[in-house]
């Protein structure tokens, strides 16, 4: 026992050590403050009714009517029975927010690096080289939670996947089990996609590597085993991915029925998101070396160069005050890349990146082939519409690829395998695999690369860089040349930096090797080099200036004049917002009202194109049909103001006297520029034949249909008409979990009007029903249920099994 317990000692030691790490880094959540998280802003905005209705009435709710008319809550923190994969995430996730994120990323890099049989000092160095990559630090910065939180548990997910290569089959198995179900947890599945890119490479290697030592049985087993694995780990999560896979198709990321543009123009039908949209952010060719000399492209597009710079100067002497000048010198535009905007630089570290290119001299095998074939597939990825021909056959042939935007951010990938080539660099100094001369020699081949080329970045700028971005005629020639100059600036001190932690690097080790310095002083020194190399890069974008009082953070939104003016009306309406503020954020809106507003990358197909078709365009007509009582907007004075003047909401549900029908969806949509919504509808013709409707119904001057109980997922109303009649509600159709019943009785009802719900009513006075009872909840809690006893039963037998091995 005693032996068990000095051999975990060290590492609950550097679990501490994580937590401590992590902790000082974000210390003001020692002090109770919260970090100011721009994207979590939006999504509090967004899942507020959601969250209100659940501390109220004890319940979830999976439908909200906050946003963009309604919309499930599958994708904004929908919570489900039977899933215990989230509550072991909670558990592991035990610090304040986003020091838990960032413990995440030391603890599953320590975990993989254990796997490939990395001494565990080494492993640490690995593990801060991952967590201090600058991009997983400005990701916590401006709140891509979900995304960190994917991240950090793709190391994990390889641990499992290695573990059972290595033939330790059952804590493989069972590892991969719960650090792939974790992964899904995350609910960001762009990222989960990248990490099986990176798998399918790794899983290329050891093919190769199997058939050459002509271990194939093996090979297949473990694939076997690990297909096992992911099985279980999707049962675990089978609520949220059914769920999710249910919603993706009616949204944007999904097929439209139109084949046209708001604009006329012509349309390309078929799954996936635009090509354009895909590519907007694409990494450039030049960018690359953000990677290893941080501002070797300005840095972000807000920079606080302060006012010892040329950018400060130029204000001056363009008439600014100076006060007006040190505002802008804080906030510099210096980046000078392809993409349109950019938080910060990507940067891996120079230390780091000269380790990674030692290890491609030292290291050999399936492990280097692997991490530099994940590498390079990621940085080529990263290119977008810079590296068409690749990106293109990916859109076109490669499944799911044209799902997910923002193609930079597949660099996540290389900065997972650079960190792991480099650490083994650093451990193959230490054994025998080499001799000295070859390590001194592949020592010569690094420093010449990585030193080279940060000397001729910096003796060679001049010839190759004006430093201006395309674009920035706008501004006065002086000011740009003073953005140049400053650029210029950033670029030279920072290919003198990289060229400095290149040669410290390179002289530890050569020291190392002349045996003037000791293994743990190695480890010691890059530890100090690593931590200042990367520390002071991510310290100048998330700080503890990011931090603000917890109130701020839990309640981002105060209510507005002419918030409390809406609030004061009791009916059910929804509100458009076309304030300034309503655009600078756009999920305010939603945080107090149900709103035509909102902040989400999937919202669904038919509100999308309602958007861009008519409310974009002022179409009263289609405020007035989804009940749009109030518009936000500034009055002449410039004051905020909600006014009703703008529509004439057709109400909760009325009844309509004439159905039109339409062959296409292009029809459909088009024909609300002309329709008079109070008293005519427009169905699809398919739809029409199938229910056998009526083209016109007799009118009553004394029907009604009133709303008499209101809930995000259950509305009531009262019906009284002396006729049957067809009556249209100022709802969202959903089919995919909204039922209708008449007197309790379950009754189809249709989608009118592109968007809206509809339903034939008999004569008579009735109770109509409209619930939110999505099946995909109930029998995705039944799979997770089943999975997760199944895994307590592998769970348990594994255990006895190792038991008795070692017995």
């Amino acid at each position: 026992m005693s032996f068990s317990f000095k051999r975990l000692l060290p590492h609950v030691l550097v679990l501490i050590g994580f937590v401590v790490l992590s902790l000082a880094y974000f210390s003001p959540v020692l002090q109770g403050k919260k970090i100011f998280q721009s994207d979590i802003m939006h999504y509090k905005g967004m899942a507020q009714q959601h969250i209100d209705y659940a501390e109220k009435e004890d319940e979830h709710t999976y439908w909200t009517n906050s946003a963009f008319g309604g919309m499930p809550t599958y994708q904004l923190g929908a919570k489900y029975p039977h899933n215990y994969i989230k509550k072991l995430d909670l558990t592991i996730r035990f610090l304040p927010r986003p020091a838990d994120y960032l413990f995440l990323y030391f603890i599953g890099f320590y975990i993989l690096l254990l796997s490939l049989k990395i001494d565990f000092k080494l492993a640490v160095l690995g593990a801060l080289a991952f967590g201090f990559s600058t991009y997983m630090i400005i990701i916590l910065g401006v709140g891509h939670n979900s995304k960190a939180h994917a991240i950090a548990y793709m190391p994990l997910v390889l641990s499992g996947i290695i573990l059972t290569f290595r033939k330790k089959y059952i804590w493989g198995f069972l590892l991969t089990i719960v650090a792939l179900g974790l992964e899904i947890v995350a609910n960001h599945y762009q990222m989960t996609y990248y990490l099986l890119l990176l798998v399918l490479v790794l899983g290329f290697a050891y093919l190769v590597d199997a058939y050459q030592k002509k271990q194939l049985a093996h090979f297949f087993k473990s694939v076997g085993l690990l297909s096992v694995a992911a099985i279980i780990a999707v049962g675990l999560n089978a609520t949220n991915i059914m769920a999710t896979q249910e919603y993706v198709k009616e949204s944007t990321r999904g097929k439209s029925d139109l084949t046209i543009k708001a604009n006329g123009q012509p349309k390309e039908v078929k799954e996936g998101l635009d090509p354009g949209y895909i590519t907007e952010y694409s990494y450039g060719l030049a960018e690359s070396f953000n990677l290893f000399i941080p501002k070797f492209m300005g840095g972000g597009s807000s920079e606080n160069i302060g006012k010892n710079s040329e950018t400060y100067d130029a204000y001056l002497k363009l008439g600014a005050s100076p006060i007006e000048a040190i505002e802008a010198s804080r906030n510099a535009p210096m980046y000078w890349g392809d993409q349109t905007i950019v938080e910060a630089p990507a940067y891996v570290g120079a230390v780091i990146i000269f380790l990674f290119v030692l290890g491609l001299f030292l290291v050999k095998g399936r492990l280097k082939w692997w991490l530099v074939g994940g590498t390079l597939l990621s940085l080529f990825l990263s290119y977008g519409k810079n590296f068409g021909l690749l990106t293109d056959f990916f859109i076109e042939y490669v499944p799911l690829y044209n799902k997910f935007r923002a193609v930079s951010s597949i660099q996540v990938i290389l900065e997972l395998c650079i960190p792991v080539l480099g650490i083994f660099a650093l451990s193959r100094l230490f054994n025998d695999f080499q001799k000295k001369e070859e390590k001194l020699k592949a020592l010569k081949y690094a420093v010449a690369i990585t030193g080279g080329l940060a000397l001729f970045f910096l003796l060679a700028h001049p010839f190759l860089f004006d430093f201006i971005k395309p674009g920035e005629e706008q501004y006065p020639e002086l000011l740009v040349n003073a953005f140049a100059e400053d650029r210029k600036s950033l670029f030279v001190s920072d290919a003198i930096r990289t060229l400095v932690f290149v040669l410290l690097s390179a002289g530890v080790i050569f020291y190392f090797l002349k045996e003037k310095v000791s293994e743990k002083l190695l480890i010691v020194v890059f530890a100090v080099l690593i931590l200042f190399d990367l520390v002071t890069v991510d310290r100048a974008y998330v700080n503890t200036d990011n931090f603000v009082s917890a109130r701020q953070v839990d309640k981002p939104y105060q209510a507005s004049a002419a918030d409390k003016q809406i609030l004061n009306d009791k009916e059910h309406f929804r509100v458009l917002d076309v304030s300034r503020e309503g655009q600078q954020r756009p999920a305010r809106a939603a945080y107090f009202h149900n709103s035509l507003n909102g902040y989400h990358a999937a919202k669904l197909n038919r509100f999308e194109a309602l958007l861009d078709f008519h409310i974009y365009q002022n179409n009263t007509e289609v405020l007035n049909m989804l009940n749009t009582k109030y518009v936000i907007a500034e009055d002449q004075a410039g004051r905020v103001e909600a006014s009703t003047r703008y529509t004439q909401p057709n109400g909760n549900a009325w009844f309509v006297s004439e159905l039109k029908t339409a062959e296409t969806g292009n029809e459909e949509i088009l024909a609300l520029d002309s329709l008079n919504t109070k008293v005519e509808a427009i169905v699809n013709k398919t739809t029409f034949d199938e229910l056998k409707l009526k083209t016109g119904y007799e009118t009553d001057s004394t029907a009604s249909i009133r709303l008499t109980e209101y809930k995000p997922n259950y509305l009531k109303y009262e019906s009284k008409n002396s006729n049957g009649g067809l009556a249209v509600f100022s709802e969202l159709y959903y089919y995919k979990g909204w039922n209708a019943y008449i007197d309790g009785k379950l009754t189809p009802h249709l989608r009118v009007n592109y968007t809206l719900r509809a339903l034939e009513i008999p004569a008579g006075n009735h109770t109509v029903e409209f619930k939110f009872e999505p099946k995909v909840v109930e029998t995705g809690s039944k799979i997770a249920l089943a999975s997760s006893v199944l895994f307590g039963i592998l769970l348990l037998l594994g255990g006895f099994f190792q038991f008795k091995k070692k017995e």
